[in-house]
């Protein structure tokens, strides 16, 4: 299915690189590292330069922390977004959010993605993203309260879960009036799961590449990853990339990345063995 982002239409055999931009003090990952602007504009000059198609900008940490209430997070994000359009006319820009006042803002400075992290917490966000013919992502939570980490969490079956809440919410969205060509799922891993869980999805993400939804995967420097291999923050781009050849494999088809030229390169030589995409150049044992 052919995917449109806002402004922007990718064929149904592109491969997408969504870098992620923190406008937070506290981020796991880069601890605030682009907490000031300018750092955070820098960071879309770096990503955009290494061929992402995609920057998703996000006002609060997903771990729980201090509170940031609507109107923090709309000074975080709201005329950063509009700064980014304004000198990346072409580029997608998605804000990493869940409420609808945000939506709206970011929207109105020019987004062209929501990124809902927490599954729907807030119902009005399908209608955001239909007023503005934006494109929406639709996340598998397990039902958690938004920055809240799960608490022995169980299900019967973690993937028919995850398919049918994120179908279920692809469903409200399009009839919200949001265009069937703009909506995403996305099993999200560690949300709303433990480390068996996230990689039950990995191991079964063509299950939900089935479904027939264009699906985003976000895997990078994750818990499940350093669990898994023993690993800190900072240590898990190896895993990250292996969980990465895994999902390309399976047919995923955007990934939310801190490391974009690696990812590419990964997602391409899958691509490239399986065949879907030619070698670069082809001159060994030719000359």
């Amino acid at each position: 299915m052919t995917l449109r982002l806002g402004r922007q239409s990718f064929s149904d055999d592109a491969s997408l690189m969504m870098a992620i931009v923190n406008r937070t003090p506290d981020s796991f990952y880069d601890k605030g590292a682009t907490w000031a602007e300018d750092r955070a504009f820098d960071r879309v000059a770096q990503v955009v330069d290494q061929g992402a198609e995609i920057v998703d900008i996000g006002g609060i940490k997903a771990a729980p922390g201090v509170e940031i209430d609507a109107a923090e997070e709309i000074s975080r994000v709201g005329s950063f977004v509009g700064r980014v359009r304004s000198s990346y006319p072409s580029l997608v820009i998605s804000v990493d959010t869940w409420r609808a006042e945000v939506g709206r803002v970011v929207c109105s400075e020019g987004a062209d993605l929501l990124n809902d992290a927490w599954g729907g917490a807030d119902p009005e966000l399908v209608d955001v993203a239909a007023e503005f013919d934006a494109a929406i992502i639709c996340t598998h939570t397990g039902g958690v309260t938004p920055r809240t980490r799960p608490h022995r969490i169980e299900y019967a079956d973690v993937v028919a879960s995850a398919i049918a809440d994120t179908t279920a919410y692809a469903e409200r969205a399009l009839a919200a009036g949001v265009a069937r060509e703009s909506i995403v799922i996305d099993p999200a891993h560690d949300f709303g799961k433990n480390t068996a869980h996230s990689l039950e999805v990995t191991r079964r993400l063509s299950e939900m590449v089935d479904t027939g939804w264009p699906v985003l995967v976000s895997l990078s420097n994750k818990d499940f990853v350093g669990e898994s291999l023993d690993l800190p923050v900072g240590e898990r781009l190896i895993g990250t990339l292996a969980a990465t050849a895994f999902c390309a494999q399976a047919g995923a088809r955007i990934y939310r990345v801190h490391e974009v030229v690696e990812t590419r390169q990964v997602v391409d030589m899958v691509a490239t063995i399986m065949g879907s995409r030619q070698p670069a150049r082809v001159t060994r044992g030719l000359a």
